[in-house]
């Protein structure tokens, strides 16, 4: 009963609550006007984000930074290599700035399917 308790909890939460915890960034002018993944092109003032493929094109994510509390949905349309940098996604230029003064570059969030 104990394994089966131990099994079940975590795929129960996170299935109920789809939240997620990582740090984020951003990108902009270099990439502003250029073909994103989903084929669309990129707006770096838009609400949108690049993510990992875990989260599907055309996804809506809440992105909550956990030092002020401040939030933003952003649609996933487009794909980044960010792993191996410790991030989950990288924020338009626009939408990070709603939840965080740009110098800070990186920021830690939690991230919600919506």
């Amino acid at each position: 009963k104990l394994l089966f308790l131990l099994l079940f909890i975590p795929i129960f939460a996170f299935t109920v609550f789809d939240l997620e915890y990582g740090k984020v960034s951003y990108y902009g002018k270099k990439f502003h006007g250029k073909k994103t993944a989903s084929g669309e092109i990129f707006d770096m003032n838009k609400m949108t984000c690049a993510a990992i493929k875990e989260y599907p094109l055309g996804s809506k994510l809440k992105v909550t930074n956990i030092r002020n509390n401040k939030s933003v949905i952003v649609r996933v349309n487009d794909r980044g290599a960010f792993r191996k940098y410790g991030r989950t996604l990288d924020l338009s230029r626009g939408a990070f700035d709603k939840i965080a003064n740009l110098d800070r570059g990186v920021i830690k969030v939690s991230i919600e399917k919506m």
